[in-house]
């Protein structure tokens, strides 16, 4: 864990910059998001369930290739949360969903933490003013509590056998209507983004 939080230790500077140099006429407030994605598909998606013992447990199951993901943006802070459903994943989406995303509550400058997917590489995109981007290291799931999120929603899909992609897409509308801001501070809340974010923020 030491070595992972070596590339964070700049976290409270970035955030302290950041914060020094808002603009007051472009900017109302800062906040911290975590972004991600992930693929949800027609294919079951297995988990261990509690039987009698002795018993085999039994459950519907359907092989298919046909999938949609599902982007996101988590704030820890406010519980404030953006989604888009795309049919795949690329540069030219990301520099979309980006785009999208800084239309939402405009006048907040968003420091958004992600991964190093290469779908993320942002050499032939523009991004939007009011996100700077914060990279966390690879290979490094556990700094990235967006994951949890998409841990919580897959253990409600789990063992659910979805006829069409248009259902599955109902399950996960009903899903992100559940993810109220209480609940995903309580998912996302990392103490480690957290404690920094206000400390530089009050300080």
């Amino acid at each position: 864990m030491n070595r992972l939080l070596k590339p964070l230790k700049k976290l409270p500077h970035l955030i302290k910059e950041f914060r020094n140099s808002l603009d007051k006429n472009k900017y109302d407030c800062i906040n911290i998001y975590f972004q991600d994605e992930s693929r949800f598909g027609l294919m079951t998606k297995q988990k261990r369930v509690l039987v009698s013992k002795g018993i085999k447990p039994i459950g519907k199951y359907q092989h298919s290739y046909k999938w949609l993901w599902l982007w996101g943006c988590f704030s820890p802070v406010t519980g404030d949360a953006f989604y888009w459903e795309t049919s795949h994943v690329g540069n030219d989406i990301f520099e979309g969903f980006l785009n999208d995303f800084s239309r939402t509550n405009p006048r907040e400058l968003k420091l958004l933490i992600i991964d190093n997917a290469g779908f993320h590489a942002c050499q032939n995109i523009t991004i939007p003013e009011n996100i700077k981007l914060i990279r966390i290291p690879a290979y490094a799931p556990e700094l990235k509590p967006a994951e949890k999120v998409w841990q919580w929603m897959k253990g409600k899909v789990a063992m659910k056998f979805f006829k069409s992609t248009k259902s599955l897409q109902n399950k996960i509308t009903e899903m992100v209507d559940q993810l109220k801001p209480d609940l995903v501070k309580s998912i996302t809340g990392y103490e480690l983004y957290t404690k920094t974010f206000y400390e530089q923020i009050s300080s």
